[in-house]
Protein backbone atom coordinates (compact mmCIF):
# COMPACT_ATOMS: atom_id res chain seq x y z
CA UNK A 1 0.00 0.00 0.00
CA UNK A 2 1.11 3.50 -0.78
CA UNK A 3 -1.03 6.34 0.29
CA UNK A 4 -0.78 10.04 0.89
CA UNK A 5 -0.99 10.44 4.65
CA UNK A 6 -2.50 13.28 6.61
CA UNK A 7 -1.86 12.24 10.22
CA UNK A 8 -3.22 12.51 12.76
CA UNK A 9 -6.74 13.42 11.53
CA UNK A 10 -9.05 10.37 11.35
CA UNK A 11 -11.01 12.11 8.59
CA UNK A 12 -8.15 11.44 6.21
CA UNK A 13 -8.58 7.65 6.24
CA UNK A 14 -10.19 7.92 2.80
CA UNK A 15 -6.67 7.35 1.43
CA UNK A 16 -7.41 3.64 1.39
CA UNK A 17 -5.07 0.72 1.05
CA UNK A 18 -4.26 -0.02 -2.55
CA UNK A 19 -3.01 -3.57 -2.09
CA UNK A 20 -4.04 -5.68 -4.99
CA UNK A 21 -4.31 -2.72 -7.37
CA UNK A 22 -3.29 -3.63 -10.90
CA UNK A 23 -0.35 -1.82 -12.45
CA UNK A 24 -1.17 -0.40 -15.85
CA UNK A 25 1.46 -0.65 -18.59
CA UNK A 26 3.38 2.51 -19.51
CA UNK A 27 1.49 4.64 -21.95
CA UNK A 28 0.41 8.15 -22.77
CA UNK A 29 -1.35 8.52 -19.43
CA UNK A 30 1.70 7.26 -17.52
CA UNK A 31 4.73 8.67 -19.39
CA UNK A 32 8.20 7.45 -18.55
CA UNK A 33 10.28 9.60 -16.21
CA UNK A 34 13.88 9.68 -15.02
CA UNK A 35 14.79 9.21 -11.38
CA UNK A 36 18.08 9.52 -9.52
CA UNK A 37 18.07 7.04 -6.65
CA UNK A 38 20.52 8.12 -3.95
CA UNK A 39 21.36 5.93 -0.98
CA UNK A 40 24.08 4.19 0.98
CA UNK A 41 22.78 0.63 0.52
CA UNK A 42 22.04 -1.21 -2.72
CA UNK A 43 22.22 -4.64 -4.30
CA UNK A 44 23.93 -7.10 -4.09
CA UNK A 45 23.37 -6.61 -0.35
CA UNK A 46 20.93 -9.38 0.53
CA UNK A 47 19.23 -7.91 3.58
CA UNK A 48 17.54 -4.70 4.57
CA UNK A 49 17.49 -1.46 2.63
CA UNK A 50 19.88 -2.48 -0.15
CA UNK A 51 17.56 -5.30 -1.23
CA UNK A 52 14.54 -3.00 -1.49
CA UNK A 53 16.40 -0.18 -3.26
CA UNK A 54 17.74 -2.64 -5.82
CA UNK A 55 14.34 -4.21 -6.45
CA UNK A 56 12.73 -0.78 -6.84
CA UNK A 57 15.38 0.42 -9.32
CA UNK A 58 15.09 -2.72 -11.43
CA UNK A 59 11.29 -2.57 -11.40
CA UNK A 60 11.28 1.06 -12.54
CA UNK A 61 13.79 0.31 -15.31
CA UNK A 62 11.69 -2.60 -16.56
CA UNK A 63 8.70 -0.26 -16.62
CA UNK A 64 10.60 1.96 -19.07
CA UNK A 65 11.83 4.64 -16.68
CA UNK A 66 15.44 5.87 -16.70
CA UNK A 67 17.14 5.15 -13.37
CA UNK A 68 20.52 6.45 -12.20
CA UNK A 69 21.74 5.06 -8.87
CA UNK A 70 24.36 6.80 -6.72
CA UNK A 71 25.40 4.45 -3.93
CA UNK A 72 28.32 2.89 -2.04
CA UNK A 73 30.06 -0.45 -2.55
CA UNK A 74 28.20 -3.30 -0.82
CA UNK A 75 29.37 -3.84 2.75
CA UNK A 76 26.27 -4.68 4.83
CA UNK A 77 25.55 -6.57 7.05
CA UNK A 78 29.12 -7.94 7.25
CA UNK A 79 30.61 -4.44 7.75
CA UNK A 80 33.30 -5.24 5.19
CA UNK A 81 33.56 -4.26 1.52
CA UNK A 82 32.31 -7.19 -0.54
CA UNK A 83 34.85 -9.15 -2.57
CA UNK A 84 35.07 -7.79 -6.10
CA UNK A 85 34.41 -4.21 -5.00
CA UNK A 86 36.69 -1.43 -3.75
CA UNK A 87 35.95 1.27 -1.21
CA UNK A 88 38.53 3.88 -2.21
CA UNK A 89 37.44 5.01 -5.70
CA UNK A 90 34.44 5.77 -7.87
CA UNK A 91 33.30 3.03 -10.24
CA UNK A 92 30.42 2.04 -12.46
CA UNK A 93 28.89 -1.27 -11.43
CA UNK A 94 28.70 -2.89 -14.86
CA UNK A 95 27.33 -6.14 -13.45
CA UNK A 96 24.18 -4.45 -12.17
CA UNK A 97 23.83 -1.76 -14.83
CA UNK A 98 21.56 -2.47 -17.78
CA UNK A 99 19.42 -0.67 -20.31
CA UNK A 100 17.80 2.28 -18.53
CA UNK A 101 19.64 1.51 -15.26
CA UNK A 102 23.10 2.77 -14.29
CA UNK A 103 24.76 2.16 -10.92
CA UNK A 104 27.59 4.42 -9.74
CA UNK A 105 29.59 3.39 -6.64
CA UNK A 106 31.23 6.06 -4.47
CA UNK A 107 34.15 5.68 -2.03
CA UNK A 108 33.22 4.59 1.48
CA UNK A 109 35.05 4.17 4.77
CA UNK A 110 33.94 1.07 6.70
CA UNK A 111 35.16 0.81 10.31
CA UNK A 112 36.67 -2.43 11.56
CA UNK A 113 34.99 -1.89 14.93
CA UNK A 114 31.47 -0.47 14.90
CA UNK A 115 30.57 2.02 17.62
CA UNK A 116 28.43 5.14 17.78
CA UNK A 117 31.32 7.40 16.76
CA UNK A 118 32.74 5.17 14.03
CA UNK A 119 29.25 4.61 12.62
CA UNK A 120 28.71 8.36 12.33
CA UNK A 121 32.10 8.83 10.62
CA UNK A 122 31.21 5.99 8.28
CA UNK A 123 27.93 7.70 7.30
CA UNK A 124 29.59 11.08 6.89
CA UNK A 125 32.27 9.57 4.63
CA UNK A 126 29.58 8.53 2.14
CA UNK A 127 27.85 11.91 2.35
CA UNK A 128 31.12 13.63 1.44
CA UNK A 129 32.23 11.34 -1.39
CA UNK A 130 28.77 10.97 -2.93
CA UNK A 131 27.94 14.68 -3.13
CA UNK A 132 30.10 15.42 -6.22
CA UNK A 133 28.67 12.34 -7.95
CA UNK A 134 25.12 13.37 -7.08
CA UNK A 135 25.67 16.89 -8.40
CA UNK A 136 27.37 15.70 -11.59
CA UNK A 137 24.73 13.09 -12.38
CA UNK A 138 21.93 15.59 -11.69
CA UNK A 139 23.46 18.15 -14.04
CA UNK A 140 24.19 15.52 -16.69
CA UNK A 141 20.98 13.48 -16.53
CA UNK A 142 18.50 16.16 -15.46
CA UNK A 143 16.29 13.67 -13.59
CA UNK A 144 12.61 14.41 -13.05
CA UNK A 145 13.01 13.53 -9.37
CA UNK A 146 15.81 12.78 -6.90
CA UNK A 147 15.00 10.15 -4.26
CA UNK A 148 17.16 9.89 -1.15
CA UNK A 149 16.80 6.75 0.95
CA UNK A 150 17.58 7.18 4.67
CA UNK A 151 19.78 6.04 6.32
CA UNK A 152 21.82 8.12 5.94
CA UNK A 153 20.37 11.49 6.92
CA UNK A 154 23.90 12.86 6.55
CA UNK A 155 23.18 12.93 2.80
CA UNK A 156 20.05 15.05 3.23
CA UNK A 157 21.74 18.49 3.05
CA UNK A 158 23.51 17.55 -0.18
CA UNK A 159 20.39 16.07 -1.77
CA UNK A 160 18.30 19.12 -0.88
CA UNK A 161 20.98 21.51 -2.16
CA UNK A 162 21.34 19.67 -5.47
CA UNK A 163 17.58 19.71 -5.86
CA UNK A 164 17.54 23.47 -5.38
CA UNK A 165 20.46 24.07 -7.74
CA UNK A 166 18.95 21.96 -10.51
CA UNK A 167 15.28 22.81 -9.78
CA UNK A 168 14.53 19.13 -9.26
CA UNK A 169 11.94 17.86 -6.75
CA UNK A 170 13.51 15.74 -4.02
CA UNK A 171 11.81 12.82 -2.27
CA UNK A 172 13.12 11.67 1.13
CA UNK A 173 12.28 8.04 1.97
CA UNK A 174 12.85 7.06 5.62
CA UNK A 175 13.54 3.37 6.15
CA UNK A 176 14.92 3.94 9.68
CA UNK A 177 14.72 6.90 12.05
CA UNK A 178 18.44 6.67 12.63
CA UNK A 179 18.75 9.67 14.97
CA UNK A 180 16.00 8.40 17.28
CA UNK A 181 17.30 4.84 17.15
CA UNK A 182 20.89 5.80 17.93
CA UNK A 183 19.83 7.84 20.96
CA UNK A 184 17.39 5.14 22.13
CA UNK A 185 20.23 2.59 22.11
CA UNK A 186 22.75 4.93 23.74
CA UNK A 187 24.85 5.38 20.59
CA UNK A 188 24.34 9.12 20.11
CA UNK A 189 25.80 10.46 23.32
CA UNK A 190 24.09 11.03 26.65
CA UNK A 191 23.77 14.79 26.60
CA UNK A 192 20.18 16.05 26.34
CA UNK A 193 21.40 19.22 24.63
CA UNK A 194 23.17 17.20 21.92
CA UNK A 195 20.11 15.03 21.44
CA UNK A 196 17.79 18.02 21.09
CA UNK A 197 20.20 19.61 18.62
CA UNK A 198 20.36 16.46 16.50
CA UNK A 199 16.57 16.04 16.48
CA UNK A 200 16.13 19.73 15.67
CA UNK A 201 18.48 19.51 12.70
CA UNK A 202 16.71 16.35 11.52
CA UNK A 203 13.29 18.04 11.70
CA UNK A 204 14.57 21.16 9.90
CA UNK A 205 15.99 19.05 7.09
CA UNK A 206 12.93 16.84 6.69
CA UNK A 207 10.61 19.84 6.39
CA UNK A 208 12.49 21.02 3.31
CA UNK A 209 11.85 18.04 1.06
CA UNK A 210 9.07 17.97 -1.52
CA UNK A 211 7.92 14.54 -0.40
CA UNK A 212 8.78 12.55 2.72
CA UNK A 213 7.74 8.91 3.03
CA UNK A 214 8.18 6.04 5.44
CA UNK A 215 7.31 2.36 5.59
CA UNK A 216 4.55 2.08 8.20
CA UNK A 217 1.64 4.11 9.51
CA UNK A 218 3.33 4.58 12.89
CA UNK A 219 6.50 5.86 11.21
CA UNK A 220 4.40 8.17 9.04
CA UNK A 221 2.82 9.57 12.19
CA UNK A 222 6.30 10.21 13.56
CA UNK A 223 7.12 12.26 10.45
CA UNK A 224 4.16 14.50 11.25
CA UNK A 225 5.35 14.78 14.86
CA UNK A 226 8.71 15.96 13.53
CA UNK A 227 6.98 18.84 11.77
CA UNK A 228 6.73 17.54 8.19
CA UNK A 229 3.72 19.09 6.46
CA UNK A 230 1.03 16.44 6.12
CA UNK A 231 0.47 17.31 2.45
CA UNK A 232 4.03 16.15 1.74
CA UNK A 233 3.85 12.82 3.61
CA UNK A 234 3.39 9.50 1.82
CA UNK A 235 3.21 6.00 3.29
CA UNK A 236 5.44 3.76 1.16
CA UNK A 237 5.74 0.32 2.79
CA UNK A 238 8.22 -2.39 1.96
CA UNK A 239 6.91 -5.17 -0.23
CA UNK A 240 7.49 -8.78 -1.16
CA UNK A 241 7.41 -10.59 -4.48
CA UNK A 242 4.75 -13.13 -3.56
CA UNK A 243 5.47 -15.16 -6.69
CA UNK A 244 9.13 -15.61 -5.75
CA UNK A 245 8.55 -16.12 -2.01
CA UNK A 246 5.83 -18.71 -1.55
CA UNK A 247 5.10 -21.90 0.40
CA UNK A 248 6.91 -25.00 -0.86
CA UNK A 249 5.30 -28.43 -1.02
CA UNK A 250 8.55 -30.41 -1.41
CA UNK A 251 9.54 -32.85 1.36
CA UNK A 252 11.50 -31.26 4.19
CA UNK A 253 14.43 -33.59 3.67
CA UNK A 254 14.94 -32.18 0.15
CA UNK A 255 15.22 -28.56 1.28
CA UNK A 256 18.85 -27.58 0.46
CA UNK A 257 19.08 -25.19 3.40
CA UNK A 258 17.99 -27.87 5.87
CA UNK A 259 20.64 -30.13 4.34
CA UNK A 260 23.25 -27.38 4.66
CA UNK A 261 22.42 -26.94 8.34
CA UNK A 262 22.58 -30.69 8.91
CA UNK A 263 19.12 -30.83 10.46
CA UNK A 264 17.30 -34.07 11.25
CA UNK A 265 14.21 -34.56 9.10
CA UNK A 266 11.91 -34.53 12.13
CA UNK A 267 13.41 -31.39 13.72
CA UNK A 268 11.16 -28.40 14.38
CA UNK A 269 13.19 -25.47 13.06
CA UNK A 270 13.05 -22.04 14.70
CA UNK A 271 14.66 -19.67 12.20
CA UNK A 272 16.12 -16.19 12.52
CA UNK A 273 17.50 -14.86 9.23
CA UNK A 274 18.82 -11.35 8.81
CA UNK A 275 21.15 -8.78 10.26
CA UNK A 276 23.01 -9.86 13.39
CA UNK A 277 23.07 -6.32 14.77
CA UNK A 278 22.51 -4.42 17.97
CA UNK A 279 19.00 -3.09 17.36
CA UNK A 280 17.46 -6.54 16.78
CA UNK A 281 17.54 -7.78 20.38
CA UNK A 282 18.61 -11.25 19.21
CA UNK A 283 19.90 -12.22 22.65
CA UNK A 284 16.36 -13.08 23.74
CA UNK A 285 16.19 -15.77 21.03
CA UNK A 286 19.38 -17.35 22.33
CA UNK A 287 18.00 -17.19 25.88
CA UNK A 288 14.94 -19.12 24.68
CA UNK A 289 17.22 -21.66 23.00
CA UNK A 290 19.04 -22.10 26.29
CA UNK A 291 15.76 -22.72 28.09
CA UNK A 292 14.76 -25.33 25.47
CA UNK A 293 17.98 -27.36 25.48
CA UNK A 294 16.18 -30.29 27.10
CA UNK A 295 13.83 -30.48 24.08
CA UNK A 296 16.24 -31.47 21.28
CA UNK A 297 13.50 -31.81 18.66
CA UNK A 298 13.40 -27.98 18.62
CA UNK A 299 16.43 -26.66 16.76
CA UNK A 300 17.38 -23.00 16.30
CA UNK A 301 19.04 -21.84 13.09
CA UNK A 302 20.61 -18.36 12.99
CA UNK A 303 21.38 -17.09 9.49
CA UNK A 304 23.14 -13.82 8.75
CA UNK A 305 26.01 -11.53 9.56
CA UNK A 306 26.48 -8.23 11.32
CA UNK A 307 28.26 -6.09 13.86
CA UNK A 308 27.10 -8.20 16.83
CA UNK A 309 27.83 -11.59 15.23
CA UNK A 310 30.91 -12.44 17.34
CA UNK A 311 29.19 -11.41 20.58
CA UNK A 312 26.09 -13.45 19.81
CA UNK A 313 28.09 -16.55 18.89
CA UNK A 314 30.07 -16.26 22.12
CA UNK A 315 26.78 -15.98 24.03
CA UNK A 316 25.58 -19.24 22.48
CA UNK A 317 28.89 -21.12 22.37
CA UNK A 318 27.72 -23.81 24.79
CA UNK A 319 24.33 -24.42 23.17
CA UNK A 320 23.95 -27.65 21.17
CA UNK A 321 20.55 -26.70 19.75
CA UNK A 322 21.75 -23.59 17.89
CA UNK A 323 23.26 -23.72 14.39
CA UNK A 324 24.79 -20.80 12.50
CA UNK A 325 24.79 -20.24 8.76
CA UNK A 326 26.12 -17.33 6.70
CA UNK A 327 23.84 -15.29 4.48
CA UNK A 328 22.59 -17.41 1.61
CA UNK A 329 22.50 -16.39 -2.07
CA UNK A 330 19.33 -14.81 -3.40
CA UNK A 331 18.39 -17.89 -5.41
CA UNK A 332 18.11 -19.85 -2.14
CA UNK A 333 15.99 -17.25 -0.31
CA UNK A 334 12.71 -19.09 -0.76
CA UNK A 335 14.28 -22.40 0.33
CA UNK A 336 15.78 -20.62 3.34
CA UNK A 337 12.47 -19.09 4.44
CA UNK A 338 10.70 -22.42 3.89
CA UNK A 339 13.29 -24.21 6.02
CA UNK A 340 11.54 -22.73 9.04
CA UNK A 341 8.72 -24.35 10.89
CA UNK A 342 8.61 -21.18 12.99
CA UNK A 343 10.08 -17.79 12.14
CA UNK A 344 11.25 -15.71 15.07
CA UNK A 345 11.44 -11.92 14.82
CA UNK A 346 12.97 -10.18 17.85
CA UNK A 347 12.86 -6.42 18.30
CA UNK A 348 14.12 -4.27 21.13
CA UNK A 349 11.53 -2.23 23.01
CA UNK A 350 13.60 0.96 22.63
CA UNK A 351 13.54 0.61 18.84
CA UNK A 352 9.75 0.25 18.63
CA UNK A 353 8.27 2.15 15.67
CA UNK A 354 11.67 3.67 14.88
CA UNK A 355 12.18 0.81 12.43
CA UNK A 356 9.79 -1.66 10.83
CA UNK A 357 11.63 -4.96 10.29
CA UNK A 358 11.94 -5.46 6.55
CA UNK A 359 12.41 -9.21 6.98
CA UNK A 360 8.78 -9.56 8.12
CA UNK A 361 7.48 -9.38 4.54
CA UNK A 362 9.34 -12.51 3.42
CA UNK A 363 8.44 -14.40 6.59
CA UNK A 364 4.73 -13.82 6.03
CA UNK A 365 4.90 -14.60 2.30
CA UNK A 366 6.61 -17.93 3.00
CA UNK A 367 3.45 -19.25 4.66
CA UNK A 368 5.26 -20.16 7.88
CA UNK A 369 4.16 -18.78 11.28
CA UNK A 370 5.95 -15.87 12.92
CA UNK A 371 6.62 -15.27 16.62
CA UNK A 372 7.79 -11.72 17.28
CA UNK A 373 8.71 -9.58 20.26
CA UNK A 374 6.82 -6.30 20.14
CA UNK A 375 4.50 -4.20 22.27
CA UNK A 376 0.88 -4.30 21.16
CA UNK A 377 0.71 -0.55 20.48
CA UNK A 378 3.48 -0.77 17.87
CA UNK A 379 2.68 -1.50 14.23
CA UNK A 380 4.72 -4.70 14.33
CA UNK A 381 2.76 -5.77 17.41
CA UNK A 382 -0.53 -5.10 15.64
CA UNK A 383 0.50 -7.18 12.60
CA UNK A 384 1.64 -10.03 14.84
CA UNK A 385 -1.60 -9.92 16.81
CA UNK A 386 -3.47 -10.35 13.53
CA UNK A 387 -1.41 -13.03 11.81
CA UNK A 388 1.28 -14.33 14.17
CA UNK A 389 2.22 -14.71 17.83
CA UNK A 390 3.27 -11.66 19.83
CA UNK A 391 5.26 -11.58 23.07
CA UNK A 392 6.64 -8.60 24.95
CA UNK A 393 10.16 -7.43 24.00
CA UNK A 394 12.92 -8.90 26.14
CA UNK A 395 10.66 -11.51 27.77
CA UNK A 396 12.65 -14.69 27.21
CA UNK A 397 10.29 -16.80 29.34
CA UNK A 398 7.26 -15.77 27.27
CA UNK A 399 9.16 -16.37 24.02
CA UNK A 400 10.19 -19.83 25.27
CA UNK A 401 6.58 -20.74 26.05
CA UNK A 402 5.34 -19.41 22.70
CA UNK A 403 7.93 -21.46 20.80
CA UNK A 404 7.20 -24.60 22.81
CA UNK A 405 3.43 -24.27 22.36
CA UNK A 406 3.63 -23.62 18.62
CA UNK A 407 6.20 -26.36 18.05
CA UNK A 408 3.80 -28.88 19.62
CA UNK A 409 0.90 -27.91 17.32
CA UNK A 410 1.43 -28.48 13.56
CA UNK A 411 -2.21 -27.52 13.03
CA UNK A 412 -1.67 -24.09 14.58
CA UNK A 413 1.54 -23.68 12.58
CA UNK A 414 -0.41 -24.32 9.38
CA UNK A 415 -3.25 -21.99 10.38
CA UNK A 416 -0.99 -19.06 11.29
CA UNK A 417 1.16 -19.63 8.23
CA UNK A 418 -1.88 -19.43 5.99
CA UNK A 419 -3.10 -16.25 7.69
CA UNK A 420 0.32 -14.65 7.27
CA UNK A 421 0.46 -15.65 3.60
CA UNK A 422 -2.95 -14.11 3.01
CA UNK A 423 -1.82 -10.90 4.74
CA UNK A 424 1.16 -10.71 2.40
CA UNK A 425 -1.02 -11.28 -0.66
CA UNK A 426 -3.53 -8.64 0.42
CA UNK A 427 -1.19 -5.94 1.70
CA UNK A 428 2.41 -6.45 0.57
CA UNK A 429 2.20 -7.28 -3.13
CA UNK A 430 5.34 -6.27 -5.02
CA UNK A 431 3.37 -5.02 -8.05
CA UNK A 432 0.70 -3.14 -6.09
CA UNK A 433 3.07 -1.24 -3.80
CA UNK A 434 5.53 -0.24 -6.51
CA UNK A 435 2.71 0.55 -8.92
CA UNK A 436 1.29 3.08 -6.47
CA UNK A 437 4.77 4.47 -5.86
CA UNK A 438 5.07 5.06 -9.61
CA UNK A 439 1.78 6.97 -9.54
CA UNK A 440 2.97 9.02 -6.56
CA UNK A 441 6.13 10.01 -8.45
CA UNK A 442 4.02 11.15 -11.40
CA UNK A 443 1.90 13.22 -9.02
CA UNK A 444 5.01 14.82 -7.52
CA UNK A 445 6.43 15.72 -10.93
CA UNK A 446 3.14 17.31 -12.01
CA UNK A 447 2.75 19.30 -8.79
CA UNK A 448 6.08 21.13 -9.05
CA UNK A 449 7.07 23.72 -8.05
CA UNK A 450 5.93 23.23 -4.45
CA UNK A 451 6.14 25.62 -1.57
CA UNK A 452 8.65 24.51 1.07
CA UNK A 453 7.40 24.21 4.64
CA UNK A 454 9.03 26.62 7.07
Amino acid sequence: MIRASHPPSPDDRHHASVAGARVSPPGAEQPAFSVLLYGLNYEPELTGIGKYSGEMARWLALRGHQVQVVTAPPYYPEWAIREGYVGWRYSTDKALSQDKLRVLRCPLWVPQKVSGKTRMLHLISFAITSFPALLWQSLRQRPAVIMLVVPTLACAPGAWLVGKLTRTPVWLHVQDFEVDAMHAMGMGGRGKTLQRLALGIESWLMRRFDRVSSISQKMVERLAQKGVDHHRIVEFPNWVDVSTIHPLQTPRALNPCRQLAGLPEDATVVLYAGNLGQKQGIEVVLDAARALQAEPQIQFVMVGAGAAEATLKAHAADLNNVRWLPLQPLELLNDLLNMADIHVLPQRADAADLVMPSKLTGMLASGKPVIGTASLQTQLGQVLAECGVRVEPGDAAALTCAIRDLASSPQEQARLGAVGRQHALANLSHEAVLGKFEQAVHALIKSQPAEVTT
